[in-house]
């Protein structure tokens, strides 16, 4: 049987490592696109069972890959990159801030299709490659009208790093592209011996790209709670004071939606709701009863 000469297995593992390298950091085969774009970032929250969750966001800002095929970088390591905002080995990769105004937001008031604009920027011309939410130090949350501080556990980054591969943005007109970032607070806020973690769960999507479920529920007094899922995925929603609710950002495909009732009101689940990109599904009037 012939043997394999183990400096060939040392020769090929350097090349893919130079490979590898290079594509993250050679600067002399980079090619800079002149333009610009105008890029819109909107952010909405999937809702937990709080009244109030205020987090503190600093600044908002990207990474673009400015180069001609930004899918050499697929094997970067973005993680590396995106902990400073001063990548100095790849001249391609620039970072621009969006300019959003810091202070601390209400991300409960972002429920039921209702956004905000984090901001709208002029930026260099290229593949998105990160987002990265710079968070403050003054978070908190009010559950049962108490007010609790929340913080960010000692092992976790003080940032919120969303991996791209550049093209999830809506293009709706020529260099005109916009993001929605849903912040999922029931994911995000941990609570562990009575105190209030916050580990941040971000997902983006598309208002053109995927679709939703709206409805009303009635009575108010029933304090409803709503759960669309099926095999792999799974989104909530809280209806506001008229009863109204609306779940954005979900893939095509047949859904079960689960109203979990209090005070006496019974649950109901609607089952083999399609919803499509085309269409969102409209599920009309539920009304609980005891």
């Amino acid at each position: 049987m012939k043997k394999t000469n183990p400096l060939y297995f040392i020769a090929a593992a350097a090349i893919l490592v130079s490979f590898v390298f290079t594509a993250c950091n050679k600067s002399a085969s980079v090619e800079n696109p002149i333009g610009t774009q105008s890029v819109s970032l909107y952010l909405t929250d999937a809702p937990g069972v709080f009244d109030n969750v205020f987090i503190d966001i600093k600044s908002v800002s990207l990474l673009i890959d400015t180069s001609k095929d930004t899918r050499k970088k697929d094997t970067c390591n973005w993680d590396r990159i995106g902990s400073s905002r001063h990548e100095k080995n790849d001249s391609s990769l620039v970072w621009q801030d969006l300019g959003v105004k810091a202070g601390v937001y209400d991300i409960l008031k972002l429920r039921n299709g209702v956004d905000t604009l984090l901001a709208t920027s002029t930026v260099f011309k290229g593949a998105i490659r990160l987002i990265k939410i710079e968070l403050g130090t003054t978070h908190s949350l009010v559950k049962d009208s108490i007010t609790y501080p929340l913080n960010i556990p000692f092992n976790e980054k003080p940032y919120v790093l969303i991996k791209l591969k550049g093209g999830e943005w809506d293009e709706f007109l020529p260099n005109r592209s916009r993001l929605w970032l849903d912040f999922d607070i029931s994911r995000s806020i941990v609570e562990k011996n009575n105190q209030f973690y916050l580990k941040p769960f971000i997902k983006f999507f598309t208002v053109k790209a995927t679709a939703g479920v709206s409805g009303k529920v009635t009575p108010k007094e029933a304090q409803a709670v709503i759960t669309v899922f099926n095999n792999t995925d799974t989104a909530y929603a809280l209806p506001n004071h008229e009863g109204y609710f609306k779940i954005r950002g979900l893939a095509d495909g047949t859904y079960s939606v689960f109203i979990n009732a209090s005070n006496g009101y019974a649950d109901t689940t609607i089952s083999n709701v399609v919803v499509s990109k085309t269409k969102e599904a409209q599920l009309g009037l539920i009304t609980l009863i005891k």
